[in-house]
Parts: structure tokens; sequence; C-alpha cells
């Protein structure tokens, strides 16, 4: 009998294979971290042949750890960056272009002539997102109207679209020898193309991109059993690919967000708060996202609202890779524990422009409030409480949404190792932040997906029962000191805006 379920976790910067048992306790894990390719200012591009082969490395590497083989794997399940776009030839499997990336501002220009066009309310009520340059369509569009062979292909039938699930499950099923062409409803709910409730490509959507329906993938629930691994594939056997699950999504469903009102936030390369609004679509009007949270088999889909955040622990990134004052991330904790305050200094990393609640294309980054007087400690200290005050004008926005009681406040990811970052969101809240003992549950839930699919776990009370708190962060703060951070944290992001002409 199989013990294990598996889950291939392709994020921003880098691809890991997590192995779980039943309780969901990690049995082992390898990751590798890939280029970050950036031929322009604003645009960003990972090469997607690296990373299918970083894949096939870290699921090799980690069964190797664990000392299993295919036999062990009840299932594995699969959760990825979002809106990250590859079109490539269905014959080959050679890319027409890298992936551009969630992060990429390269398609402003189409996101303001939608706006431009009176397009805006059809898309933002069909898809439930407004236009912007961070979801996949506009990338779509800009690959079928800017790489030369793309648009003839697409109509021929041989150009095929998809996000990095997309991408990973046609090869790990075949690659050009009939490999499966699919997708969840949460990956694809971040297209701008797919109708919130039908849960189908809609043809309006697809004719304001000008995208033939013929390159776009099958649109699945995010846990059932779409088909198996090939035999001589990177698990060396044939195991059950049976979750699909967009990154944050899968988080929600790791922190067993599974009741109304659950909230959790996701520390990573960008923050992202979910909110479950259960089988209902709640229509933000405070900048936030309508998505889909997950669809588990044939059961209703369930919904959300969604603050995504675009840059908060690749800001760390920046300190250590671009200015130079820290080695590693972790270095950023002491460095910013050095000094008591951040020393009237505000750091606002609007690399890519804000995302929610501002939704501002033409906004970029901003470190004031400096003097003679500061230290790269204060603008360390700055860039924690960045990612932090990012994550309470999103709080700020779901409480006005979804008339939301925040009591306490789940948290996961990479970031969330950094103690005092973890205290300094508690103080900025003014409410308890709660770390489970699997922070990575991004991962965790892709598993849970997959094996619920296969009846590796019987039901989702199984998985609440397997969530235990590790760490829990009071806040320290009063409501004067937390209004006056505030406070200064809006000036410094109101300068952030209107830096670049967007057509």
């Amino acid at each position: 009998m199989a013990k294990y379920v598996g889950a291939i976790d392709q994020g921003t910067t880098s691809t890991r294979f997590m192995i779980f048992d039943h309780d969901g306790h990690e049995v082992a894990r390898h990751q590798l971290e890939h280029e970050q390719i950036m031929p322009e200012a604003g645009w960003v591009e990972h090469d997607p042949h690296e990373i299918w082969e970083a894949t096939q490395d870290v699921v090799q590497t980690a069964m190797g750890r664990a000392g299993i083989t295919a036999d062990d794997l009840a299932a594995i399940g699969i959760t990825n960056q979002r809106e990250t776009t590859v079109v490539w030839d269905r014959r080959t499997g050679e890319p027409y272009y890298n992936a551009i990336v969630w992060q990429d501002t390269r398609t402003d220009r189409i996101a303001s002539a939608l706006e431009r066009d009176g397009h805006a309310d059809l898309i933002c009520r069909r898809s439930g997102l407004p236009p912007a340059p961070y979801f996949a369509g506009g990338k779509l569009q800009w690959i079928l109207e800017n790489v030369d062979g793309v648009r003839a292909d697409a109509d021929a039938g041989h150009a095929i679209f998809g996000t990095i699930d997309t991408w990973l499950i046609w090869w790990l099923t075949g690659g050009p020898d009939d490999g499966l062409h699919m997708t969840d409803v949460t990956n694809a709910s971040r297209t701008m193309l797919m109708d919130l409730e039908t849960l189908a490509w809609d043809d309006e959507l697809l004719a304001i991109f000008d995208v033939p329906r013929s390159m776009l993938p099958e649109i699945r629930s995010s846990s059932e059993v779409y088909g198996s691994t090939e035999a001589e594939g990177p698990f060396s056997g044939e195991v059950r690919i049976a979750g699909d699950l967009g990154d944050q999504h899968a988080a929600l469903v790791g922190q067993v967000c599974f009741e109304p009102g659950q909230l959790k936030n996701t520390y990573g390369t960008g923050n992202f708060l979910v909110l479950n609004t259960g089988t209902e679509i709640v229509r933000s009007t405070h900048g936030l996202l309508t998505t889909v949270a997950y669809q588990l088999g044939d059961a209703p889909a369930v919904y959300a609202l969604e603050g995504s955040i675009a840059v908060t622990g690749s800001a760390i990134q920046w300190l250590r890779d671009q200015l130079g004052i820290i080695r590693a991330a972790g270095d950023s904790e002491a460095l910013a524990a050095s000094v008591d305050d951040n020393g009237g200094v505000s750091f606002v990393p609007a690399f890519s422009g804000l995302f929610a609640p501002y939704w501002r294309s033409d906004a970029r980054g901003v470190i004031a409030g400096l003097s003679r007087y500061n230290t790269g400690a204060h603008v360390a200290r700055a860039a924690l409480e960045a990612i932090c005050y990012q994550s309470r004008d999103v709080v700020d926005a779901m409480v006005a949404d979804a008339d939301l009681d925040l009591q306490i406040l789940r948290v996961d990811g990479g970031v969330t190792a950094n103690e005092l970052c973890m205290q300094i969101q508690a103080d900025v809240l003014g409410v308890p932040v709660s770390r489970p003992v699997v922070a990575e549950t991004t991962a965790l839930g892709s598993a849970y997906a997959a094996g619920l699919a296969v009846g590796f776990w019987a039901s989702t009370d199984e998985l609440v029962a397997n969530w235990n708190e590790s760490r829990r962060w009071e806040s320290t703060s009063t409501q004067e000191q937390r209004d006056a951070g505030h406070a200064q944290w809006k000036k410094a992001v109101e300068r952030t805006m209107g830096w670049v002409e967007v057509d």
C-alpha cells in the first residue's frame, strides 16, 4: 500500500519536490533555484526548459533521499506560480518564447488599452479580475502579437498555451507523445479568459484578447485523477497526477481554511492574502480580486477574495543581490534588529508597480525619509515593515469588502522564518499571527488535493486534524502606534505613483 503523497511546487524563484506522510509531516524534499531573466526594465522571464529540467532533478533527488519508488506514492499534486505564461509547439515541446512571469509589466499598454476601449467592466464582471499586466491573458496576447510565427501556428492548431502547471503536466504525461493539455479552475481563473460562474473559457473574453480557443487547455477541478506519469519519466514509474492548484490556492488548502471567513497570508516572492468566501462570488469594491479558491472533485467551486502583493520576499533578495547590504536573505533579521526602529525611513518596493489594493502600473519603488543618520540597518528594517504594511493595506480592504472581523492571521511561506518580521506583522495589524508546523503549506495543499482524489485522506476533516500551530506572535503595539506607523507608510506609497508614463 502506498504510504506517501508527493507535491511538485514550482515557484517564481525555485522548484521543489516534497513528500508527505498521512499525518501531513514532511518526509523529504529537494529544491533548486532557476534563473531570473530580465532583458529590459520591467520584463521578467524564465526558461521553460530549465524549469522542466529542475523539476526532474528535484523529484529524483527527493525520492532518493526518502528511499522510495513510484510504488510508494499514492499520487502527486502540482502547484505553481500562477499567471506565468508559456506558449509552445505541441509537435515538439519547443517554447516559442521564454515564459513571461507574473511580475512582468510589458503588457501595461495592453491593460491600459482594455480600459480605454471600454472592456474593463466586462472583464472584471466575467473573470473577477481587473485589466492588469499581472494576469496571463495579456501576456498571451503579447506573445501572439510580437513573436514571429506564433499567430500562424496558433491558427493551425500547433501553438498551445499554458501556465506552468499545464507545461509540467504536459511533459509528465508524455509531452509531444499525447501529453495531457489541461489546467485547473484556480489557474484558469487567473487568465482574464474564464467565466467565474460557468468555470469555462468565455467566447467574449477570448475575442477581446484575440486568442484562438484551440490554444487553451482543458479546465478540470483541483482534485481528481487526471492521468499518470510516464514510466520513463522522473518518477521511473507510473504515478497518478491527482491535484492541481495555483500556489496561493494550494496554500489556502494547506492551511485548511475550508470555512467561509478563514484567511491566510503566504509570504514568498510576493505576499498573497486569500479569504475563503464559500460558494458565493463576492465582488470587491476595494481593489481585491475575486477568484476561485479551489474545487474538490465534483463538489461546487469555492470562491475567495484575494489581495496580491508583487514584491515582499523578493525585496529582501534585492537588498542582497542589488544593494549588497546582506550576504544571505536570513541576515536581514539580525541587521534590522540592530536598530530599535526604522529611523524615519519607509521603503515601498513597487518595482513592477503596485498590486492590490492600488493597481497602479505607473508606480515604482521608493525609499523615503532618508537622512545622514540612516544606515543599511534602517533600510533593512523598513523592508521588513514594507512586507507587513502592504499586508495591512490588503487586510483593510478585506475588512471593508467582506465585513471581516479579523481575530487571527494564519501565515506561511519562507519569510515566516523571520521572527522579527512576524512580530512586526502582529504589531502592524494588532492581532495575533499564527504559523503552522508545516510552514510550506503551498506544497502541502497540493499534496492534500491529490490525496483526497485517490482516497489517501477520506475527507477534509482529516486534514483539519493534521493542522498544528508551531509559533504565535502576539501584538505589543498600541492603537496610536499603529495609526502613526501606517500614516507614515501611506505618505511613502503616495510618492511611488505616477513615476512612469503608461500609454
